[in-house]
């Protein structure tokens, strides 16, 4: 590059900056930067040089950045006079000398590196040219997953094999005829048992099913240790789910529960854990972790399954619980001294898998605690990544109170020939304990509803009242507090040693009234709570099955109270099903709501699909416009 250079001490005109550079000094007023300006002018002299007027932007740099990064690494002021010419430009460097020529070979260097877009493409082309060509090919999925398959088949072939079968039927059991049998499942609240995935209906297969079991003898003859437990919690007879679940665990086989909360799921899982623990050839000093995992969707639920856990002292057997909000360091230090059972919500198992704190490889049976609600919340993800862990000749076992396709989906991938079964019917239902009502209200009537429910409770009385946000529980609360209305609370949003005082102040009876969110729909076995009111129709009827299912449990008899406004008309239908076949009062609104709703989406519909004629005569006209 040419460049002409001049010394001089020329005046340094503010006019002929014309707003062209940006100072890296700031002047309070117009005399302080005069008298600056002339001092730095007197002080040093001027480096004139020219530089091609196509290049003043490359020195400038966007927003004057390029220009102002030389100035403050030589020291120097830095101008550009546009008006020096057409083809050149000069550009004045005021400082020190030392400071005028570095900031020249800066220029020059930033200069001589630029050049322009298609010199530029030219350049990379033949750089590119120059570089070994690769060729890119498909990636070969099949073969990666063959051998993630070898890679997974030769890091469990070094374990000691599981043993799950420790069933031995029971001479009553097994001389059942095929009616005694079939009689059995329907008069214990008709209970439906097939292979899940079998489509063809396989008779072979589907005789291999075990009978059920009518009393604990039955199920539990060998295993006198587990029946001393039973008597000890005074249990009559089994429940539904129990006498059809517990042959099928006993035997070794997975298991899909599909039954509602309160029916007795926990122990159908439960006792067929113990008995794994106990039944493993390997010592359990040299097992280097728990053999049982459960995981769960809520902290509620894990922390019942923990206590349903501890009633049962059998051999020794340690359980730990692990959920977010309770002290990590003191649920590593139950892990790191050793225990049998875990008990997870999938954050803080995951947690402490990927911490190194705590190892799944001992796992042998595990079970996915009210699957469909884990998926609700968004789980999936870690789940999988769990099962990954896991080996796959483990025991599995799904419960959950609805059937949804991501539970079977999940159960079709991680399952081996499971065996389900249904209590009660396919369809959603309630427990029939429950007298459920339902009123249609305007919104603004709910507080005095609520309220005058309030007042007309009996001193046996607890309810649980449910609401959609967080911030309607705390405002309720405060309220009461204010008419000295003893009252719990509990939602995600408090602290986990509030959410536990909450629940064992209704369950002690120190308060009878507890507002809630949905994190406590389910997993909350409080077997004295008279009425549920559901002050917001819950998100969907699965929740609201929940909700009524907080009522009415072992044995008792309970009322659901539900505020409907017409906003919630797109629920009607669903809920229309649940009374129906609870045998409950229908209001005749609700009946017109749902029929509202079905015209309103059929007509809605139908205007979306005279939008999409109406788009495509447009196109049509258009196109032929173009020809």
């Amino acid at each position: 590059m040419d460049y002409q250079q001049s010394y001089g001490r020329q005046s340094y005109s503010k006019s002929n900056d014309r707003g062209k550079y940006r100072r890296s000094n700031t002047f309070r007023n117009a005399d302080q930067y005069s008298n600056s300006h002339n001092n730095f002018n007197n002080e040093f002299e001027k480096l004139i040089i020219h530089i091609s007027t196509d290049k003043v932007g490359r020195l400038i740099g966007r927003s004057g950045s390029n220009i102002r990064d030389l100035q403050d690494k030589t020291s120097t002021k830095i101008h550009i006079d546009r008006s020096s010419g057409n083809d050149t430009t000069a550009v004045t460097i005021i400082g020190s000398k030392e400071g005028q020529q570095q900031a020249k070979s800066l220029i020059e260097e930033s200069l001589n590196d630029f050049s322009y877009p298609s010199q530029r493409l030219e350049n990379e082309q033949k750089e590119q040219d120059d570089k070994p060509q690769i060729d890119f090919v498909a990636f070969d999925w099949s073969q990666a997953n063959k051998k993630c398959d070898e890679f997974r088949k030769e890091k469990w072939s070094k374990c000691v094999p599981v043993i799950k079968n420790f069933y031995k039927e029971h001479p009553a059991v097994a001389n059942m005829t095929k009616e005694q049998v079939a009689n059995i499942r329907k008069t214990n609240n008709n209970i439906e048992v097939k292979y899940m995935f079998d489509e063809q209906g396989n008779d072979t297969e589907q005789s291999s099913i075990p009978n059920p079991i009518e009393t604990f003898e039955q199920a539990f003859e060998i295993f006198p240790e587990i029946l001393e437990e039973i008597r000890k919690q005074r249990f009559t007879k089994p429940s539904p789910i129990q006498c059809q679940a517990w042959p099928i665990l006993l035997s070794g086989q997975d298991l899909i529960g599909i039954a509602q909360t309160g029916t007795g799921k926990t122990l159908a899982f439960l006792l067929p854990a113990l008995i794994h623990i106990e039944g493993q050839p390997i010592p359990r000093s040299e097992r280097n972790g728990p053999n049982v995992l459960v995981m769960a969707p809520t902290r509620e639920l894990a922390l019942q399954i923990e206590k349903e856990v501890n009633k049962y002292s059998y051999h020794g057997f340690k359980a730990v619980c692990l959920y977010g909000g309770g002290s990590r360091k003191e649920q590593v230090n139950v892990v790191t001294k050793g225990v049998e059972i875990v008990i997870a919500t999938p954050g803080r198992l995951n947690d402490l898998v990927e911490s190194n704190i705590l190892n799944l490889n001992s796992i042998t049976y595990l079970v996915l605690d009210e699957a469909d609600r884990m998926l609700d919340m968004g789980f999936e993800p870690q789940i999988r990544k769990t099962l990954l862990d896991i080996r796959p000749d483990r025991q599995t076992v799904m419960t959950s109170a609805t059937w949804p396709q991501g539970v079977r989906r999940l159960a079709q991938s991680y399952m081996k020939n499971p065996i389900q079964v249904f209590v009660g019917s396919l369809d959603l239902a309630t427990v029939h304990t429950v007298l459920q009502k339902i009123y249609i209200i305007e919104e603004t009537e709910k507080t005095d509803m609520m309220y005058q429910f309030f007042r007309e409770m009996a001193p046996t009385d607890k309810v649980m009242v449910f609401f959609g946000k967080k911030s309607r529980v705390d405002d309720i609360a405060s309220d009461l507090a204010l008419q000295g209305v003893n009252c719990q609370s509990i939602h995600g949003g408090r602290e986990q040693c509030d959410r536990e005082q909450a629940l064992e102040d209704l369950k002690t009876g120190e308060v009878q009234i507890l507002l809630a969110t949905d994190v406590a729909s389910r997993g909350i076995d409080i077997e004295d709570i008279t009425h549920v009111l559901n002050y917001d129709f819950p998100r969907d009827i699965e929740e609201y099955v929940h909700r009524v299912g907080r009522t009415g449990r072992a044995g008792r008899t309970g009322e659901s109270i539900t505020f409907m406004t017409r906003r919630d008309w797109s629920h009607a239908k669903e809920l229309i099903n649940i009374l129906e076949e609870a045998n409950q009062e229908v209001p005749e609104e609700v009946y017109n709501m749902a029929d509202r709703y079905e015209t309103w989406k059929e007509k809605r519909a139908n205007e979306k699909q005279l939008g999409r004629s109406d788009r495509g005569d447009y196109s049509n006209r258009r196109n032929s416009r173009k020809w």
